[in-house]
């Protein structure tokens, strides 16, 4: 291996996790040096995969704020709209109202979350308040209701795309996940509160037609941010118990094309009563599109098979990213 990589490689990695972090690569053995190789390069590829969704992020939010939201004096929710409200009361640069009030929620973001997450922020956020200051983004309409759907949507793709690079650029959420820690509320039912005290304000301060659009932003923004965050494929998980557990494996391999995992477990009390035996369960992963045709296969199979099913927002590795539906 190159000298130089494996100077860096001891560095960046290798070195990190030893105690003593003054070792020489002459104390490392080339396996250890293609190990770390290794998880360099996937570190790389995290960082380089963060970067490029964090400022595909920025861009799209500021392309949402300034061709949509800001010509036409609308707001959005959230620290967002704390800021694009404090503009419209006092014309403060809304490049700088974006720092200053984030600026707290990504202090929180290093006690509540971690250094990483923090920095990743305060990074996107500057770039935020970089791309609003010097891009002439044009005015794409003045219809109120496109702006509303529009302009959300650009948002909130930005929002989700820096959440997905590992970063926000609405510091709310940070105060929700605080809280919520704090009272044992869900995140989202903080986020709500947080966006109707802005709206409320809003409606008192600018007028009620104002606060309603911004609602209407929000929710097309809090919509498309779902749907980046947690893909627009909806799989579902499927656990099926019954005595022809062979049947459905062959089943799900062959017809449905997807994999499963066997294991198994004793049975209770059913509607046949108690039954202590062991039997197999089958479980597998298949997408929303699916669920009708897995259902009429198994009823072929084994009509009184017990079939539990959950929703699964990701999914990594396997093979129902690999094949095609058929």
């Amino acid at each position: 291996m190159n000298p130089f990589i494996s100077k860096v490689i001891i560095n960046t990695v290798l070195n990190e996790k030893e105690q003593n972090k003054s070792k020489q690569e002459s104390d490392f053995n080339e396996e250890d040096l293609e190990n770390g190789f290794k998880e360099f390069l996937i570190t790389l590829k995290r960082i380089l995969k963060d970067t490029i969704l964090i400022t595909a992020g920025v861009f799209a939010a500021g392309f949402g704020l300034r061709g949509f939201l800001l010509p036409n004096d609308f707001i959005d929710g959230g620290a967002m709209g704390i800021s694009l409200l404090i503009y419209e009361l006092t014309k403060i640069p809304l490049s700088i109202l974006i720092i200053v009030i984030n600026l707290p929620f990504i202090v929180l973001g290093i006690r509540v979350i971690n250094k990483t997450f923090a920095f990743k922020t305060i990074l996107a956020i500057i770039l935020l308040a970089i791309v609003i200051a010097i891009i002439p983004f044009p005015q794409i309409t003045s219809d109120k209701l496109l702006i509303s759907i529009f302009g959300g949507f650009f948002l909130g793709t930005g929002i989700g795309l820096a959440i997905r690079g590992g970063s926000v650029i609405d510091g709310t959420e940070i105060l929700a996940i605080y809280v919520s820690r704090r009272l044992g509320t869900s995140i989202g039912d903080i986020i709500m509160v947080i966006n109707i005290i802005v709206f409320l304000f809003a409606a008192w301060l600018i007028s009620v037609e104002t606060a309603m659009y911004a609602m209407l932003t929000y929710l097309s923004a809090s919509k498309t941010v779902d749907f980046i965050t947690e893909g627009f494929e909806e799989y579902i998980g499927v656990t099926i118990i019954s005595d022809f557990s062979d049947e459905i494996q062959h089943m799900i391999k062959y017809k449905m094309k997807r994999g499963f995992t066997v294991y198994t477990q004793k049975k209770g009390t059913g509607k046949k009563g108690d039954n202590k035996t062991e039997s197999e369960v089958v479980y597998t992963v298949i997408t929303r599109l699916e669920i009708g045709k897995l259902y009429s296969e198994l009823e072929i199979i084994d009509s009184d098979a017990f079939i539990v099913t959950q929703s699964v927002r990701n999914i990594k590795g396997g093979m129902i990213k690999k094949r095609p539906l058929h």
